[in-house]
């Protein structure tokens, strides 16, 4: 069976990509695939030169049985359609293993906001809630997310990003983010590997 090695920036997506990666393989959207522990980088070091590939060699050592690696970072201020292929000669440099790389535009929890009708109820998420009309121009989707709970409840990503993750509507997220879309393909295309 393919283990999919995530690296990942931050502690809520080292808590929470995991549940949305076992979504997708358990649902057949992409063959059946252990998915490893995370291993977590910084975002504003990991771009830089051999710091990418270090994370990535390091990563496959610690996973027994590595298969694939998945770098999964925002996007931020920079282009995803430049960094990306970037990224993924970079750390292709540092093993043999199938890479593949999903910058969310701007931040990860644009993804949330993409299916945000079928989080509502869900930690704190109103019953009224409505996505943005662009998910991936949206400078502060953890802001936007608060925005959208009720009473004084804000988003808090280590807690609410697994359940919202466990939840949402992964067809419609897919449907209106172009970079959750990139990130079905590249696990469907990885577990296959």
């Amino acid at each position: 069976m393919p283990v999919l090695v995530p690296v990942v920036e931050g502690q809520s997506e080292e808590r929470a990509l995991g549940v949305l990666l076992r979504r997708l393989t358990a649902a057949g959207d992409a063959p059946e695939t252990e998915v490893a522990r995370p291993f977590r980088v910084k975002r504003n070091k990991v771009v830089r030169e051999g710091e990418l590939e270090r994370a990535v060699a390091q990563a496959v050592r610690s996973r027994s049985g590595a298969t694939a690696v998945l770098v999964v970072l925002d996007a931020d201020d920079d282009c995803a359609a430049e960094l990306a292929p970037t990224l993924v000669l970079r750390g292709s440099t540092a093993s043999q293993l199938p890479i593949g790389v999903v910058l969310p535009t701007v931040e990860i929890e644009a993804w949330i906001l993409a299916a945000i009708e079928s989080v509502r109820g869900v930690r704190g998420i109103r019953s009224d809630a409505q996505p943005p009309a662009d998910v991936e121009s949206v400078r502060d989707a953890k802001g936007a997310l608060t925005n959208r709970m009720a009473g004084a409840r804000g988003y808090v990503a280590t807690d609410d990003m697994p359940a919202f993750f466990a939840t949402m509507d992964l067809d419609l997220a897919e449907s209106r983010s172009r970079s959750m879309g990139k990130f079905v393909r590249e696990v469907r295309r990885l577990s296959a590997a």
